[in-house]
């Protein structure tokens, strides 16, 4: 149970995450307290357990932040904001509520030794390659939290995991099933595509005053300008405080002196090996072939030890290393699985080892390189020493000047002015924010600070909002320079933009109809006039760029009678046919492309099997959606 951090590495890699972005889920003292509060709105109870308003916003930030970060910060939050992917979102939270009773209930643990291994293999907890506890306290004071609080809710976080593997894990996906699934998301078919150009239309489109008329009093909501201000505001952070105050050359010899020990590289070892898998539950019938074969290669290698990357390439059942040789590279302590390491570490280079058994089967070793424990120099680690220093030097400032700022702000609530001189803060100017529409990066993405912006008081008293804490360590207060009240635009504002849209419209509309009468005389087999892009071929698996609209008619035309031809309106270009021509078998697929497939369609059966016993966990539990409250955005 997590005793091996080299057995485990993909859940470590995945823990890395969280130290990236802020915690958006409950820990198990969250699980186990209270949840009853009465300025909290309930919007789902299981078995009891309230899942509150506030739980579901930071679990909509949280999925808000991963899809900017998966698009490069170029996502519309109003497109996670629906009544759909709401529902969607509490009934993941109400999904992940059952599984932690199922593991409450089951005792499930997480030893404190497996925790120290997870947390000591972390490199944001790390300097010189090694696990340091200033590393460690300071990425989580920049996140806000304690040790405690974080480490409740990463075990609480590989407990879960455990579970959920316990589960996937006795899924079985066919073979069968898998080549069958494969061969149809790889059978390619021919596509050609011509387009008929709105564009081509728009010329002759005659727009009627009347109609512009119409479509404004029809859509008056759409002419409405939003409510919107302009603010200057001081922004005091620890990382520019830390900036201001770069630390001296003396400074950082001592810290480097002080902590000599923590830039100290311990000896690494570079080995190859040939490995023979055998389970731990593997029977000893088993076992003792698996060694017996290996004892064979030993006898060749011990006649020709020249032979090892030879006979690594053709023997070795390590898919990683085989390729290579055997090579493994360089490591060092706590990397490898303990009769592995303790074997590697008592070899001289090039000597061989005899037979090693692991839980993952049976090893041969040979030590290829030896790096003995060096310490980095200064200039190595200078700048990582600065950028440490900075950063402690910025907390406690900020420490030190927060509360000042906080008081200077409100109690000079009428200018910024006085504050930036004090604190020697540049007075920054934002752009025009609007009332309904949040930034989606920047200070003002906080929803704290763009609702104080807005409030009576920054507004109507013209007052500086409070100092408020943007992110860890960072507090930015605002006052309004300019306020623009909503207004309904008149007609004459809007007069060109709706003669646009009614122009474009129409084209549409006249290619789409031109696209028609093509399709009606490909239908009869006669000469459409279009000139059809270089075909290209397309599969459920590659679909080239397709959307999906266009690939699900492609792959449903009837081989039967091909050629096929349809067609579909792109908004602005105009109307777009399609020529599916051939169906190509899928391609032949290497042995390692299989055992892909295979490990997909794994993956598969594992997501249905969670499901259903997620499934079966909620038909057991009492639970109870809100949705009158799921409705109430948050204002």
């Amino acid at each position: 149970m997590f005793e091996l951090v080299q057995k485990h590495k993909r859940i470590i890699q995945g823990l890395i995450i969280l130290l990236i972005v802020p915690f958006a889920f409950f820990g198990l003292e969250a699980y186990t307290s209270s949840r009853n509060r009465a300025d909290a709105e309930t919007l789902a109870t299981v078995d009891g357990q309230e899942i509150t308003r506030r739980e579901f916003s930071e679990a909509m930030r949280e999925q808000l932040d991963q899809m900017r970060r998966a698009f490069g910060g170029q996502i519309d939050p109003a497109l996670l904001d629906t009544p759909e992917t709401r529902e969607a979102l509490l009934e993941g939270l109400v999904s992940q509520r059952l599984v932690a009773t199922a593991a409450v209930r089951a005792r499930l643990v997480v030893t404190d030794e497996a925790l120290r291994s997870v947390i000591a293999a972390m490199p944001a907890f790390q300097l010189g390659g090694a696990f340091s506890m200033d590393a460690y306290r300071n990425a989580l004071r920049a996140q806000g939290l304690s040790e405690q609080q974080f480490e409740n809710r990463l075990r609480y976080d590989l407990v879960l995991g455990q579970l959920t593997r316990a589960v996937a894990d006795t899924a079985i996906a066919s073979k069968t099933v898998a080549e069958r699934v494969a061969r149809l998301e790889n059978e390619q078919r021919e596509v050609s595509t011509a387009l008929i150009a709105a564009q081509g239309f728009a010329a002759d489109v005659k727009v009627d005053p009347a109609q512009v008329k119409a479509y404004y009093e029809a859509n008056a909501a759409k002419f409405r300008a939003p409510e919107r201000v302009r603010v200057e505001y001081l922004m005091l952070s620890a990382e520019a405080l830390g900036r201001a105050t770069p630390p001296t050359e003396a400074e950082l010899k001592a810290a480097y002196e002080a902590r000599a020990g923590q830039f100290t590289v311990g000896e690494q070892r570079r080995a190859s090996h040939i490995l023979f898998q055998s389970p731990p539950d593997a029977t000893p019938e088993a076992k003792a072939a698996a060694r017996g074969k290996l004892e064979k290669i030993l006898a060749e290698l011990t006649a020709a030890p020249g032979r090892f990357a030879e006979l690594a390439k053709k023997h070795s059942q390590d898919p990683g290393s085989a390729a290579k040789g055997g090579d493994l590279g360089f490591f060092g302590p706590g990397m490898m699985v303990k009769p592995f390491e303790e074997a590697a570490f008592r070899q001289k280079e090039g000597e061989l080892s005899g037979i090693v058994e692991s839980e993952f089967g049976f090893h041969i070793l040979k030590v290829t390189g030896i790096q003995p424990a060096k310490a980095r120099p200064f200039e190595e680690v200078r700048k990582q020493l600065s950028e440490e220093l900075s950063r402690q030097q910025g907390q406690r400032r900020f420490a030190e000047t927060a509360e000042g700022f906080t008081n200077t702000v409100y109690e000079q609530s009428d200018t910024l002015k006085p504050a930036a001189e004090k604190f020697g803060l540049p007075l920054q100017v934002s752009d025009w924010l609007v009332r309904d529409r949040r930034p989606e990066s920047g200070v003002f993405a906080n929803a704290r600070l763009h609702d104080a912006v807005f409030s009576a008081d920054a507004l109507t008293a013209k007052r500086n909002t409070d100092a408020i804490e943007v992110a860890p360590n960072t507090l930015v207060s605002a006052r309004v320079t300019e306020h623009q009240a909503a207004r309904q635009r008149t007609l004459e504002d809007a007069r060109a933009e709706i003669e646009q849209t009614l122009r474009t419209t129409e084209a549409l509309k006249r290619a789409q109809a031109e696209g028609e009468a093509r399709l009606a005389r490909l239908a009869k087999g006669e000469d459409a006039g279009l000139r059809w892009s270089a075909p290209q071929q397309v599969s459920r698996r590659d679909p080239q760029g397709l959307d999906g609209d266009a690939l699900s008619r492609v792959v449903a035309a009837d081989p039967s009678k091909l050629p096929a031809h349809f067609g579909i309106q792109r908004a602005p270009q105009g109307y777009v046919l399609y020529r599916v021509s051939k169906v190509l078998p899928a391609p032949d697929r290497t042995e390692e492309q299989k055992k892909a497939e295979v490990l997909r369609a794994q993956g598969r059966a594992a997501a249905v099997q969670y499901s259903a016993y997620v499934a079966g966990l909620r038909a057991q539990a009492d639970v109870s959606i809100h949705r009158e409250n799921l409705a109430k955005k948050e204002q």
